[in-house]
């Protein structure tokens, strides 16, 4: 497929999460977290068009060593950064990023998040699902999404937004971020060039907020519940209870 229409997956897989070191590596059902998105990845869109995009040597083996490809990056400011150094080594026109921690992705998401793009090629694409009763909204592990009517980005945030001066008046359903993305080239080399964190992206630690920052419009699209990403070591449980419950079965060590 020529550049001009090609579209492939990018994972971005940094060793020295600040959060949860070594997080791409942890096993999951007995199987490394980054082969579960990277076979996700796959079913959407073939395993020739889903790149890992790391700065470890750990995480190259492993990926390389399961059939998938890698593009070796430097550090990087975010996981965007990185992306965007990726994908200038990629000849390809459009880019979906699908982050390592969510080995929960439904294929199909990625698909629609797609297609939205091919019909919104001016605009940065990223899924949305609502809280369920798992999870709180106070949460900062937990970036809420704000939107208008046509789900459209407002804002991203770690507090529990939208707020509400009557308590009675709360939302009844909290909209979270769903980390599928898309962009073209323009659009992460953009990013890339501002050359720092933007300051509301640097009070909340989401990237996309950076893209608001410089004037881009993030159209947010809805993807199936029961996605849980993993943040911290405590979700390793509740992600492998829910994997088992969608039937992953657990893997051979």
């Amino acid at each position: 497929m020529h550049s001009t229409n090609r579209a492939v997956i990018l994972i971005p897989a940094r060793f020295a999460s600040s959060r949860y070191p070594g997080k791409p590596l942890v096993k999951l059902l007995g199987k490394p977290m980054i082969l579960w998105v990277a076979e996700l990845a796959a079913q959407a869109i073939g395993v020739e068009n889903v790149y890992i995009a790391t700065d470890s040597e750990s995480i190259r083996e492993t990926v390389v060593g399961a059939g998938f490809n890698v593009v070796m990056t430097g550090e990087a400011i975010t996981g965007t950064d990185r992306l965007a150094e990726a994908a200038n080594k990629i000849d390809a026109s459009i880019f979906v990023n699908l982050q390592g921690d969510e080995p929960l992705v439904d294929p199909e998401d990625i698909l629609k998040i797609l297609s939205v793009k091919l019909a919104n090629p001016t605009k940065v694409i990223n899924g949305f699902t609502y809280l369920d009763a798992q999870e709180k909204a106070d949460n900062v592990n937990i970036p809420k999404v704000i939107t208008n009517e046509k789900d459209e980005l407002i804002y991203m945030s770690r507090a529990p937004l939208p707020g509400c001066k009557e308590p009675d008046k709360k939302p009844k359903r909290y909209k979270k971020q769903v980390c599928i993305y898309a962009f073209n080239k323009d659009e992460l080399n953009l990013f890339r060039d501002f050359g720092r964190k933007s300051e509301l992206e640097n009070f909340e630690d989401i990237e996309i907020l950076r893209f608001l920052e410089l004037g881009v419009a993030v159209q947010m699209v809805e993807t199936r519940a029961g996605t849980y990403a993993v943040d911290t070591p405590e979700d390793v449980e509740i992600v492998e209870k829910e994997m088992l419950a969608q039937g992953m079965s657990y893997e051979a060590e």
